[in-house]
């Protein structure tokens, strides 16, 4: 009997290109793989490099809210209240915003205290006030606390001495070292008549006392001889009471601009009102974070062109 032959040899070749032209088909449209965590690899980039993930907020939660997310609110509840205290070098400044506040929206409060920088940032922390008024950026302690600031206005720290001081003449920032520390003890060594330089300094409390420590001695301490006297309260018109025919202090410039009974020194030529003064400082608005609707509001108007026109209302 003949014997059947097997399939030509041109079918195994066809079989074998149809086999292989599938399996590189597959092989182009398969998913993506898949990593440990069970989430598709990104595709790469146009320059090789694999697209990473946005980076998490650390800690969690939702960023910090800072000066930009306030806004102008639309509206205030009636019954808002808003407490401050702090620094008396933001007196005005805080009866302005104030006014402002309580007048454009009808209903609420905002109560003001000026018993110092420090013990604004005290009762901010005891929960006894909404917001502290402080002359100074907060320290990295007080920010581990969960506080923050905004800041609110330029200030300027003044020179002064009585309206009656027979010292008609300015000084030099080297000389205001020297009199602040104690190295200038009568007005003779200052181009003045003679006569004793009484320094009238504010007490460590004070956010003034520590911005003029830092700004105007370098971060040296005041004198302690027996011409500097140091206020146990930090406010201004006591301070300008004490100053007589020949004391010399210092204070925020807006709180003294307008007095009949002292006198601003010129330091190295130039006044508080000049672009080029030496002695400058921010003010700011510290809160907890997260700030409570009531604090977002106020500062909302703080931070609007509106709070800031109403912060220099006469």
């Amino acid at each position: 009997m003949t014997k059947s032959s097997g399939p030509p040899p041109i079918v195994f070749i066809l079989l074998f290109l149809l086999l292989a032209g599938g399996g590189w088909f597959f092989f182009l449209n398969k998913p993506a793989e898949q990593n440990s965590g069970g989430n598709p690899t990104p595709p790469p980039s146009p320059t090789g490099n694999v697209n990473p993930p946005p980076a998490p907020i650390a800690g969690g939660g939702a960023p910090p809210v800072n000066a930009t997310s306030f806004t102008l609110p639309a509206s205030v509840a009636a019954g808002t209240a808003v407490r401050i205290d702090g620094s008396t070098s933001m007196v005005t400044i805080n009866q302005n915003l104030k006014n402002g506040f309580q007048a454009k929206f009808s209903g609420t409060t905002v109560d003001t205290k000026a018993n110092g920088s420090e013990k604004g940032i005290q009762d901010l922390i005891a929960g006894t006030a909404d917001i502290a008024a402080v002359s100074r950026p907060l320290t990295a302690q007080e920010q581990s606390q969960g506080l923050a600031a905004v800041p609110v206005a330029l200030d300027r720290i003044a020179i002064v001495v009585g309206a009656n001081n027979p010292f008609a003449g300015g000084l030099t920032s080297a000389q205001v070292q020297d009199v602040f520390k104690g190295n200038v003890q009568d007005w003779s060594q200052v181009g003045g008549p003679a006569g004793l330089v009484k320094v009238i300094n504010r007490p460590q409390i004070s956010g003034t006392h520590q911005t003029f420590k830092e700004q105007v001695l370098g971060g040296a301490n005041f004198g302690t001889g027996a011409n500097i006297t140091t206020l146990d309260r930090d406010a201004t018109t006591p301070l300008l009471q004490a100053l007589g025919n020949n004391g010399i202090g210092y204070a925020t410039f807006a709180q003294v601009a307008n007095q009949k009974t002292v006198r601003v020194v010129p330091v190295d030529g130039a006044t508080p009102d000049a672009p080029n003064y030496r002695y400058q400082r921010q003010l700011y608005y510290a809160y907890k974070n997260p700030p409570s609707q009531a604090v977002k509001d106020f500062l909302g108007y703080v931070t609007s062109p509106e709070g800031q026109k109403a912060m220099l209302a006469e």
